[in-house]
């Protein structure tokens, strides 16, 4: 009896007080909503001050749009990869299923069309509800819900988690102002538009932040296709995303749903056939989750990488890189890039094929530059970033430097030496000097001792410069040797080139100006793929490709002969795009005169020889039969990295092949891969075949043209060499072409053989992978 008194009076001490409460606050009677606080009766507030505090609280809001998914998208449109800290796709009301837009009214807010911003009738009941039962009913109203989500993504947006008040959290003063807040907020949207703000910024769970991410993630579908039975169970979640999570709880989440439609019934928003059938449904998940990040691209994860360091790094994207972090993880960004899903697909499928089940772990990679524009088309390599069963895995991107030229972290492997490849940029300044494409030159030289009278008209020496005309400081190279014995004679130029003589490359710098070929080096933008550094020409060992070099830079040199001797920085990025449809700051392609076209011309005459008779002739598929395509073979002196770089008028690519991450310092000598022995590897005997299967697919799909002829002034008309014996085209006998067959015990790509370069600048420069370099070679 003692406990029946007091409860009674409870209830009608608390009941005075609220009709009191009511009275006094005729126009804020959201007030009374305090009183669902158990604390409201020791707060000891009085009616006039109630009201004075009511009217001084700020009536507004600023309402941001809510923390949303950033996209990053193929040039043609396919998604390559999500960033989000809130997994939120922001979509029209008109693009959400009825279904669920009447179930969340019916079970959040019945009166929402009804009330203006609180609802009076909704907190009398919570109280009498609350007081008499001993529960803890709520009495908010949709646009409560919504102010408080849009406080507490405005202060997690600010990086300040610690601000956000939940629900049970809050005190009478936060009741108070969500109030306020709500009635302002009435009057500055319609129904339709808090409704539509509401189920965009609503937490579903960790994997869902709005419907349209709760309907992709529990149901694989979308907003817009909800049926009755997904609406009314997504409805229910809003209240307690984990009680009801149907994943977790499924009964619970069942009995909650039912709970929906019988209120959706009840208030005439279905019929009773409707509501029988959805209860009758079972809950029938397909779950999607919503993974975020480079390492769950669904393409190229590692150009995924490259774009977001490019953007990480970038202070138009924000003053620190915490603002830059926000704008991609919470800005909703569209990120258009320049790859084309076409060739990205190829060249994936190529390099997870070229080295076959990889227990020892060799690096293949593949880059495409479009010549004339800069544009990355395709970016592959045989990992994967997380660690995986049976897979080959690095968070390296074995085609991109290391470092920008800033010197933030690009997250590459550095680069790799490139060997061979590096030739071509001497013969383009020996076309430059002026000098016939067919000249002949004395190969059969193999030792320029210290004091040789190399010819420098800069002066530099290890890095600096003075007025000297003849540099004899620029090295020494003690025992040059070729692949192949039967080179060591006169022979013209352009047959040296493209058989790859390496002491054809030493004749013709005898004759040439460093700095000149300084200038072509640096004209076409290679660097060092380490730290971005400039490759001092003036080091013996570079004409052979010393320095590590980045596949993508090595491509885009190339582009730079197939756009006629135009230079295109590379870019990755097109357009990006805010929420609002605005347009951030993004690449443009810029080019420079950098060759000239003549210079270029004969370039490309020389290069396209060495898949006819060169060091290339060995790769299959014939390439060069289907469209005119230029090449250059090139392999580290201990046979670790080798090289294919080709272009057509249309593609440049880089296809690599070697040892990627053990510091490049790997021989690539008495090894096995995909099941196939090779003595020695060399470029034409898999990154050939990676090169020339991929661009077979891929070149059709842009422009292959001819290439525009040199000047007939660049040609002589030397006497033509005599094979050496048991050789033919340079002496490359038969060999493998990427696993079909055993390889030979050398060719003649003239990136290898025993003896270096030596002196103080016989390539003694640390490179990709930070580890001192193998001697250059070939």
């Amino acid at each position: 009896m003692a406990q029946t008194m007091k409860r009674k009076y409870g209830v009608g001490a608390v009941l005075a007080r609220f009709i009191g409460f009511i009275a006094a606050s005729v126009v804020c009677g959201v007030l009374a909503a305090s009183l669902v606080v158990p604390a409201v009766a020791a707060a000891g507030l009085g009616v006039s001050r109630s009201i004075g505090f009511f009217e001084n609280l700020p009536d507004e809001l600023t309402v941001q749009p809510p923390s949303q998914s950033t996209r990053v998208l193929t040039s043609d449109g396919k998604l390559i990869a999500t960033f989000f800290a809130e997994n939120r796709v922001r979509i029209p009301l008109g693009q959400m299923s009825p279904y669920v837009r009447n179930a969340v009214v019916a079970i959040e807010d019945s009166r929402f069309y009804e009330h203006a911003g609180i609802d009076p009738q909704a907190i009398a009941r919570a109280v009498v509800s609350n007081l008499t039962t001993g529960g803890q009913q709520g009495a908010s109203t949709i646009t409560q819900q919504y102010v408080t989500n849009v406080v507490n993504e405005a202060r997690l947006s600010q990086d300040r988690p610690d601000e956000v008040i939940l629900s049970g959290q809050k005190d009478m003063g936060d009741k108070l102002r969500e109030m306020k807040l709500a009635i302002a907020l009435e009057k500055k949207f319609t129904k339709e538009q808090i409704l539509e703000g509401y189920l965009n910024i609503v937490f579903f769970n960790s994997e869902a932040y709005g419907i349209e991410a709760a309907a992709r993630y529990f149901f694989s579908s979308t907003a817009k296709k909800l049926t009755l039975p997904q609406a009314a169970l997504l409805a229910g979640l809003v209240n307690s995303p984990t009680f009801y999570n149907p994943a977790i709880n499924p009964d619970k989440s069942i009995v909650r749903r039912n709970q929906v439609l019988s209120e959706m019934l009840r208030q005439g928003m279905i019929t009773d056939a409707e509501h029988d059938a959805a209860v009758a449904t079972p809950i029938q998940l397909k779950l999607t989750p919503q993974r975020q990040g480079c390492a769950y691209a669904a393409i190229a994860p590692y150009f995924c990488d490259y774009v977001s360091h490019l953007i990480l790094n970038n202070p138009a994207y924000g003053t620190s890189l915490i603002e830059r972090q926000r704008k991609l993880y919470r800005g909703g960004l569209t990120i258009i890039t320049t790859l084309d899903s076409r060739l990205q697909g190829a060249a994936q499928t190529q390099v997870n094929g070229t080295a076959g089940a990889n227990p020892d772990r060799w690096g293949a990679a593949l880059v495409t530059v479009q010549p004339g524009t800069g544009k990355i088309l395709a970016m592959a390599q045989n990992t994967v970033i997380l660690p995986a069963r049976g897979k080959f895995d690095t968070h390296l991107n074995f085609n991109v430097d290391a470092k920008d030229p800033e010197g933030n972290d690009l997250n590459g492997a550095g680069g790799f030496q490139p060997g061979s490849t590096m030739k071509p940029f001497t013969f383009a300044e020996w076309l430059n000097e002026g000098k016939s494409l067919t000249a002949m030159i004395d190969a059969s030289r193999r030792v320029y001792p210290v004091g040789f009278p190399w010819r420098s008209s800069c002066g530099r020496v290890m890095g600096a410069y003075s007025t000297a005309q003849n540099n004899p400081e620029l090295g020494a190279a003690d025992d040059l040797q070729n692949a192949e014995p039967g080179f060591y004679r006169p022979m013209p130029i352009n047959y040296g080139l493209y058989n790859s003589i390496n002491t054809a490359t030493f004749a013709s710098a005898t004759q040439l100006d460093f700095c000149g070929i300084q200038k072509v080096v640096d004209a076409v933008g290679l660097h060092s793929g380490l730290d971005g550094a400039q490759i001092n020409m003036h080091q013996l060992g570079n004409l052979l490709g010393a320095i590590g070099v980045a596949p993508l830079h090595l491509a885009n040199a190339y582009a730079t002969f197939a756009n006629d001797g135009r230079y295109c920085a590379p870019i990755a990025i097109l357009e990006i795009r805010d929420v609002t449809g605005g347009r951030l700051p993004a690449q443009t392609t810029e080019c420079r005169d950098a060759l000239k076209p003549q210079v270029a011309r004969g370039v490309n005459a020389v290069l396209q020889d060495v898949m006819k008779k060169g060091s290339g002739v060995w790769i299959e598929p014939k390439v060069h039969t289907k469209f005119p395509v230029g090449a250059k073979t090139g392999t580290s002196n201990n046979n670790g990295s080798t090289w294919v770089v080709g272009y057509s008028s249309g593609l440049a690519t880089a296809s690599f092949f070697g040892d990627a991450l053990e510091g490049q310092d790997r021989p690539g000598q008495n090894v096995t891969i995909n099941g196939v022995f090779y003595e020695r590897l060399d470029g034409y005997m898999i990154a050939g075949p990676q090169w020339a299967n991929y661009m077979l697919k891929v070149g059709p799909l842009y422009p292959r043209k001819e290439f525009p002829p040199p000047p007939a002034s660049m040609y002589g008309t030397p006497p033509s060499p005599s094979p050496s014996p048991g050789t033919s085209t340079g002496g490359a006998g038969p060999v493998s072409t990427g696993g079909t067959g055993p390889a030979p015990s050398s060719q003649n790509d003239g990136s290898t053989g025993g003896a270096t370069p030596s002196g103080p600048d016989s390539g003694s420069e640390r490179q990709g992978g930070g580890r001192p370099p193998a001697p250059p070679g070939r």
